[in-house]
């Protein structure tokens, strides 16, 4: 008896799996027909917020008894695969003229490749053995993309002198005073600073960030970054100053951590199947971000760290704090060393509270 209710429960959760499937694929395909509706009627369709969308469905979620934070984690899994699957995005520039992107190839430039002809643009690609073609494909341009190395960029914008004056000049350059000083003084139209804060291998774009720096014109760009938002992306602008500061932290600094990390582990010839074996989900995700470090261009990597001397002088610094802690350790400082930690933890505390809160699923 018991055992013929329990084979008949298992039959109807089946029958609700299979459900959901066919629910889900559904929905997605749903989604890609107003995709198509929308781009080839080129109407402009007010699609409810996401985050307006899943607070909802939170609140409906608490009221019939299931997590409201499960309901969010599909839901936004589901939006992802939604813009994942997405053949086509609205051209929100009708009338734009071709697109040139120097570096088209590479990692990032195929990233605007791919998502520009998405959006029905005509996207033309200039590598380093093409500049004999260079005037035959920038005339009548009207956007140059730049997606080069930092070390090879200030010798590629220097050739941009003769672009047509509305052509929309952008670089996706990791660092933005000089780039954009130098595409200033090369073009006297429109300029656009961008950086990308993800993996061109991350084929999902979705909630994915590009910072964006002002250069000259920007009504004449408000089209592109329109366009960057509509494939899911969230763009932050900042000044390029306040850019390239930050980014000392974000990547010069923790690019030179890692590589020491990595370093260290190495010269001490440490088992890493045992250490992985051993660790906790945090320590195991930090192995592997060091090990994807090595598995890029340190080319990348270098030019990123000695792209300015605050970098350098940034790396000094945390070098003579890393001594100054470690004579505590060696005096047993206990006192002092406790001060510090909370004092930092404090300072993290004040700053950081939500930071916190959401981080805590990574232990």
């Amino acid at each position: 008896m018991v055992v013929n209710r329990l084979a008949g429960l298992l039959s109807k959760i089946d029958k609700i799996d299979k459900d959901l499937l066919n629910l889900l694929a559904d929905r997605l395909d749903l989604v890609k027909k107003v995709s198509k509706l929308d781009r080839l009627c080129n109407l402009s369709i007010n699609m409810p917020e996401e985050e307006i969308i899943i607070s909802n469905l939170r609140k409906k979620a608490i009221t019939i008894g299931i997590s409201p934070d499960l309901i969010e984690d599909i839901l936004r899994r589901i939006i992802q695969e939604s813009y994942s699957n997405k053949e086509h995005f609205k051209k929100i520039c009708p009338n734009m003229r071709s697109i040139v992107i120097i570096g088209g190839n590479g990692k990032m430039g195929s990233v605007f490749k791919r998502m520009l002809v998405l959006s029905g643009y005509n996207v033309k690609i200039l590598e380093k053995n093409d500049w004999n073609q260079a005037s035959d494909l920038l005339f009548d341009a009207g956007m140059v993309i730049i997606s080069v190395p930092i070390h090879a960029s200030y010798a590629i914008i220097s050739k941009l002198t003769s672009l047509p004056k509305d052509c929309i000049l952008v670089d996706i350059i990791s660092v933005k005073i000089g780039p954009l000083r130098a595409m200033l003084s090369v073009h006297n139209g429109p300029v656009l600073g961008l950086h990308p804060m993800f993996s061109a291998d991350n084929s999902n774009l979705v909630k994915r960030l590009i910072i964006w720096c002002d250069g000259r014109q920007s009504e004449d760009y408000q089209w592109f970054l329109e366009q960057i938002k509509s494939w899911g992306i969230r763009i932050y602008r900042i000044d390029a100053k306040v850019h390239d500061y930050n980014m000392s932290f974000i990547q010069a600094l923790r690019y030179f951590t890692t590589f020491m990390h990595g370093f260290h582990l190495n010269k001490e010839k440490v088992d890493l199947h045992q250490l992985l074996t051993l660790s906790s989900p945090i320590y195991k995700l930090e192995l592997s971000l060091v090990n994807r470090f090595f598995t890029q261009n340190p080319q990348l990597y270098l030019d990123i760290i000695l792209s300015s001397e605050n970098n350098i002088k940034l790396v000094k610094r945390y070098h003579k704090i890393f001594g100054e802690t470690i004579s505590l350790l060696e005096k047993g400082d206990k006192k002092n060393f406790i001060k510090k930690f909370n004092r930092i933890k404090r300072w993290f505390s004040n700053n950081t509270k939500n930071f916190f809160k959401k981080n805590n699923l990574l232990y």
